[in-house]
């Protein structure tokens, strides 16, 4: 070990991330003081972003498995089978903190990170999706922050060639000073076909692919597992660079590669780069790894072990290759013009060991190193139970139309046309439903069968009560999913909390956990990869409790899935499902009353269940002619959304019982709209009872006004207005500093 490194200081410590306890444990396990690469090296596999050390013990209670889960957790990405030889193989990851110190980086480096580790399975990515947080649009920062990452989320998957072609994007004040950027990517293999970062064999190479590395992203994983402070935007340089079109190469060359018979391991270096992928690939095959730095292809000068192992550059690929086949897997690479180097072989010793120009740099456990790390079971405390409001208690000057105006015209919940308009959604030509409905839906290999593809979460609900909120969050993507006719397969999570520290925020992390399980489980809908993201908090201020979940689904036929736009005019308007009127955390009681307060809605469900069921054999019958789920605004919310993607109105015919406010916005889980030819509605109704749900013929389709009972109408054109015209006036308002 070197002399000319820096002394291991409590102070060095500190600053890589390890508390003093976990710096004893690493004393310790190996003997003696680290070098300090090794301390690079700890510092990258022991924090929160790789480790999973505060959420570890509860993700274990999630369902993974399922009579079509091909692979679950543990992997770059989750693999479900879906018939014909074929697999869906998909992952959502966050990149928080570097998109809100470089919001253009920060989200295209996401989008590429989750693009590689959907192909190093072997799959083809056919799809992206995206779930954006924002803070308040009056913040001084929010405006600069939408700009980049939109373009960067755009910049990325345009470039690379792959349709960006769902997602979601909201705004709270709570994340001003830490937005949420999670990236989701889905691709195809064939179902035998798949690849794995676990190494076989003693003595193979290991082989470094794809683009040098450079200086940039050193600690991204470490910054990634701390709270924002004062000096946050001095971490600038922790965040990457990507390169769209030298991960297409990549892409290609690994495809190639991969046919090729060539591989026998190969993992993405994403999150602590060299160091986690290497230590990954031999922990899993009981395997030890030798690398030698001094053939690591760079394009900086005088780059040490250190700033190599802890290098996050992009588009990079580790690989374990069966000897005999270097020279086709070097041609391949050479071909395609990126770089290929041996940089190590695998050993029988279980160790850990890094060499640079000869001179031995670290020499560690690698077992230990992934499954020694610190692993937490903090302390929590459940959230406090809200009292539910009740809508008679509410009152406001706003009348129906008034309120649907301001809803639909707010950031929460206007169109995102201006967003979504940016990224490239028929790019690969299988898009069969572009976004703007509940789920987009694409081809699988021009089609009959498809896939429905989405991503959600309710942080308010699981503000509230994390538990509920969780189930909801659930319940919720299977809706999307159901509500295009697909059949909901498995889902992926993006759990964003804040410091695990707080026994508050630890709380909300169990309580959403638990009911995410509970909601899989019900609902045969198991979690097969995902990611967690901590620590976001800004001088001590929590965002929301966001668990995004992102979902895929099955259809048979994507000429038989629905949408969410009336179709003709003197339809029959069935809504199914319960209404009690909820209007606890509503956005009706958010944005048009003022309060944020009281319980979620419940989520039964066997209720979601049933309803969903029901909703999917009426699609595949043929019977609806549109359909949509009620979710964020409630009733009326829903319903002008079909009326504008039709452009045909509607009168609606509410019953006498509750409250207006109660029945047009409260946030009733559980239901949808359709609507079906007017000779079929009593026989909807009809069978809906005969299976225990509740259906009620609530209106028609026609003209050019959405009629809400007995109210002023509200013309089409006005309601366009108001929820097309929001983000393009935010967005052209004034410039603003972006420090």
């Amino acid at each position: 070990m070197t002399s000319t490194e820096p002394a291991i200081t409590p102070e060095l410590v500190a600053s890589h991330g390890l508390k003093p306890d976990e710096y004893e444990r690493v004393l310790k396990l190996i003997g003696r003081e680290p070098s300090f690469t090794e301390l690079g090296i700890f510092s990258a596999m022991w924090n929160e972003h790789c480790s999973y050390k505060s959420s570890k013990l509860w993700l274990k209670t999630l369902p993974v498995t399922g009579p079509k889960v091909i692979q679950g957790p543990g992997e770059n990405a989750g693999v479900v089978d879906i018939g014909d030889g074929d697999a869906v193989v998909f992952k959502m990851e966050s990149h928080n903190h570097p998109s809100f110190i470089e919001p253009y980086q920060g989200a295209a480096t996401g989008v590429g990170g989750i693009l590689r580790d959907v192909f190093t399975m072997g799959a083809r990515p056919v799809a992206a999706l995206n779930a954006l947080r924002f803070g308040d649009p009056e913040h001084p920062r929010t405006r600069h922050l939408v700009s980049g990452v939109v373009s960067g989320v755009g910049g990325y998957g345009n470039s690379f060639g792959v349709p960006t072609v769902g997602g979601l994007v909201g705004f709270h004040t709570r994340y001003d000073g830490n937005i949420l950027v999670n990236a989701m990517a889905v691709g195809l293999a064939k179902a035998d076909a798949i690849f794995y970062a676990k190494a076989t064999g003693v003595g193979l190479p290991v082989v470094y692919l794809g683009s040098k590395t450079g200086r940039d992203g050193i600690h991204g994983a470490t910054m990634a597992s701390a709270e924002f402070d004062e000096g946050s935007e001095e971490k600038r340089p922790t965040v990457q660079v990507g390169d769209p079109f030298a991960e297409k190469l990549l892409l290609e060359a690994c495809l190639e590669l991969m046919a090729s018979g060539a591989v026998v391991a190969i993992q993405d270096m994403g999150a602590a780069g060299l160091t986690c992928s290497a230590v990954e690939m031999g922990a899993k095959g009981d395997l030890g790894i030798r690398l030698d730095l001094e053939n690591v292809p760079t394009r900086e000068e005088g780059m040490t072990a250190y700033e190599m192992m802890l290098s996050e550059s992009q588009e990079r690929m580790l690989m374990v290759l069966h000897p005999e086949k270097e020279a086709v897997a070097r041609a391949i690479f050479v071909k395609w013009g990126l770089d290929f180097a041996v940089v190590g072989h695998t050993t029988d010793d279980l160790r850990f060991k890094v060499y640079l120009n000869g001179e031995l740099k670290a020499d560690l456990p690698i077992k230990e190193l992934g499954d020694e790390a610190p692993e937490y079971d903090r302390p929590w405390v459940e959230t406090p139970k809200a009292q539910a409001v009740a809508a008679a208690n509410v009152q406001t000057q706003a009348d129906s139309r008034e309120a649907l105006l301001t809803l639909i015209g707010s950031a929460e919940l206007s169109s995102r046309r201006w967003v979504w308009e940016q990224y490239d959604h028929i790019i690969l030509g299988e898009t069969v439903q572009k976004p703007g409905g509940d789920s987009a839906v694409i081809r699988v290999d021009g089609g009959p069968k498809g896939l429905a593809l989405t991503a959600d979460v309710t942080p308010r609900y699981c503000e509230a009560d994390p538990f509920e909120g969780g189930k909801q969050a659930v319940a919720e993507a299977w809706r999307n999913l159901t509500a295009v006719g697909a059949t909901p397969l498995a889902v992926t999570d993006n759990l964003n909390f804040g410091n695990p520290e707080k026994p508050e925020i630890m709380g909300q992390l169990v309580g959403c956990i638990k009911g995410i399980g509970e909601a899989c489980r019900a609902l045969d809908f198991p979690v097969v990869s995902g990611n967690v993201s901590l620590y976001n908090e800004t001088q001590g201020r929590a965002i929301l409790p966001t668990p995004t979940i992102g979902a895929v689904g099955v259809l048979a036929d994507v000429a038989k899935s629905a949408t969410i736009a009336f179709k003709r005019e003197g339809e029959a308007i069935i809504l199914i499902g319960d209404t009690k009127g909820w209007l606890g955390r509503s956005c009706w009681l958010w944005l048009v009353a003022g309060r944020e307060e009281g319980a979620p809605p419940p989520v039964d469900l066997a209720s979601e269940k049933r309803n969903g069921d029901f909703v999917r054999s009426m699609i595949a019958a043929g019977v609806t002619t549109a359909v949509h789920d009620v979710s964020d605004g409630g009733l009326l919310v829903a319903v002008a959304e079909m009326a504008l993607a039709g452009r045909i109105g509607a009168r609606l015919d509410p019953p006498h019982s509750g409250t207006a406010h109660g029945w047009f916005f409260g946030e009733d889980q559980a239901r949808y709209v359709v609507s079906v030819p007017e000779s079929q509605a009593g026989t909807v109704v009809d069978a809906a009872s005969d299976a225990g749900i509740i259906a009620l013929r609530i209106g028609v389709t026609g003209g050019e006004r959405l009629i809400p009972g007995d109210e002023a109408p509200i013309l089409l054109s006005e309601l366009r207005e108001a929820h097309e015209g929001w983000f393009p006036r935010y967005m052209a308002g004034p410039a603003v500093d972006a420090a």
